[in-house]
């Protein structure tokens, strides 16, 4: 059999968006009791083997609006403040759907190619960089501080007269990765990923802040340069996703520049708290990290799948991560120029394969350049403020009234704090009832939040960079603490 024409349809666009339209829109305003609860319905009838000959557009299209978005997951519900995600914007999901049909690829001359450099460059002057460093967007945080710490590697071996992304590690002696122990664990699976081993990395304990300890960081270093262990990086936490506390990031950076050492930020949370003045210091000058890793699809709510990096030298970017040019590439050596007559096909365009780990992308800035066309640098920084006073809202409440005890005073827009019915002492029961109200909440359904642990303490734990959140979803998630924890000890 040798049909003539594909199965698929490729002749309305607009239709099959038409179709799962009023089942998105539904899935947005959020009503009633969360419908992706109803596993048993909508997994029995998605549970099914393989098509062999297919059910055919209207048929699927259905089944993606009725049983797939219809129980999707609803973490841009204005109280949903658990893990550190959210939903896109308007703005940021129609540009997703723009790019995955009109810039399926990031490369070549095309309006998509130059919005993403663009995107890139905007986002590398808002949050205060030099306008020399480089940048490229990733797939998340995770890939973020993979090309950081891949970079970090290459400066460590050149000054070692090694090319490390050439050669391999030998040469590295015992190297060495220094972070506090709040650092994200992704850090130690790049070092994994790169051979440098999971063991390499060095965790520093916490000060009285919770934040690295600056005095054991020393010792740590002494000790090791004297071991003659290859130093390949200092690891700051810019917001760490327990309690959004950030490292003392001035300190660090003299650390590293005394020393000779890479210094790589880990801001994928956090990093955008740099726009917040109140906070601004603890950054201290971006100018002076090496790396910075920071996640568009956590507070700029671009879509999910939308990481960046920004690296100061670009020339050891590029080293750390190039890619061999074969025959069929000779479009990667052509110039970048601005003619209207010859094909697109004629150029790489913008930006470059050498800065990731990704060859084939799709153009993650397109979606990032619609969010800041739409609400500016401004519009940013509001919204990170306004997330960082619900933190405060919060933690005012639990320091004031007497049912409530803050765990850990926020920075951002993490609060750590719990519920402790007066003359409560015992910490285990502390924690299961602790543990009970936060499934208790999620229950209800009026709020989602998380938990972690502070001090070995279980810890109610909303992180708001929700676009749709506001001080009114902060009330509402103290209220249903209260609510909850009176309704378990019957006291309401």
């Amino acid at each position: 059999m040798n049909p003539q024409h594909d199965r698929a349809t490729t002749h309305d666009l607009g239709g099959a968006i038409r179709s799962i339209l009023p089942s998105l829109e539904r899935f947005v305003r959020f009503e009633g009791v969360d419908p992706a609860r109803a596993r048993s319905k909508w997994r029995s009838a998605l549970d099914t083997s393989l098509p062999v000959a297919g059910i055919g557009r209207d048929a699927v299209l259905a089944e993606l609006a009725d049983l797939v978005v219809a129980n999707g997951l609803r973490v841009g519900h204005p109280g949903f403040s658990g893990w550190v995600t959210t939903m896109p914007t308007d703005v940021g999901a129609a540009a997703d759907l723009a790019q995955a049909v009109a810039v399926p690829q990031r490369w070549w001359a095309t309006a998509g190619n130059f919005v993403d450099d663009l995107a890139m460059r905007w986002l590398i002057e808002m949050l205060g960089f030099p306008a020399n460093f480089a940048g490229t967007f990733t797939g998340g945080g995770s890939t973020a501080n993979l090309i950081g710490m891949g970079a970090a590697r290459q400066h460590a071996g050149e000054r070692l007269g090694l090319h490390p992304a050439r050669d391999g590690n030998v040469g590295l002696v015992e190297p060495r990765v220094y972070c506090s122990t709040e650092t994200h664990h992704v850090v130690g699976r790049a070092l994994g990923v790169l051979g440098l081993g999971r063991r390499s990395l060095r965790e520093i304990a916490l000060d009285n802040n919770g934040t690295i300890d600056l005095d054991r960081l020393q010792a740590a270093l002494d000790e090791d340069a004297a071991a003659g262990r290859t130093q390949v990086a200092i690891v700051g936490c810019a917001g760490d996703v327990n309690t959004g506390r950030v490292d003392p990031m001035p300190e660090l950076a003299r650390i590293a520049r005394e020393r000779g050492i890479w210094l790589h930020v880990d801001g994928a949370y956090g990093g955008w708290g740099v726009l917040d003045e109140r906070v601004r210091e603890r950054f201290g000058d971006v100018a002076t990290y090496d790396s910075f890793a920071i996640d568009p699809h956590k507070w700029l709510a671009a879509p999910v799948g939308t990481g960046a990096v920004i690296v100061r030298d670009a020339g050891i970017l590029g080293r750390a991560f190039e890619i061999e040019t074969g025959a069929y590439d000779r479009e990667r050596q052509a110039p970048i120029g601005v003619d209207d007559t010859g094909s697109p096909f004629n150029e790489l365009g913008l930006g470059t394969p050498d800065f990731g780990v990704d060859f084939s992308t799709p153009a993650r800035g397109v979606a990032v350049w619609a969010i800041l066309r739409e609400i500016g640098s401004d519009g940013i920084k509001e919204r990170i403020v306004r997330h960082n006073d619900c933190a405060r809202l919060v933690a005012h409440s639990a320091r004031n009234h007497a049912e409530l005890e803050l765990l850990a005073e926020p920075v951002l827009s993490i609060c750590c704090f719990r519920y402790r019915p007066v003359g409560w002492n015992d910490e285990s029961k502390l924690d299961a009832l602790n543990e009970a109200i936060l499934l208790g909440i999620r229950a209800r359904g009026r709020t989602v939040t998380s938990s972690t642990r502070v001090g070995g303490r279980f810890a109610i734990r909303p992180c708001f960079i929700n676009p749709r959140s506001n001080s009114a979803d902060a009330e509402a998630l103290v209220h249903e603490v209260l609510a909850v924890g009176r309704d378990l000890l019957g006291t309401t």
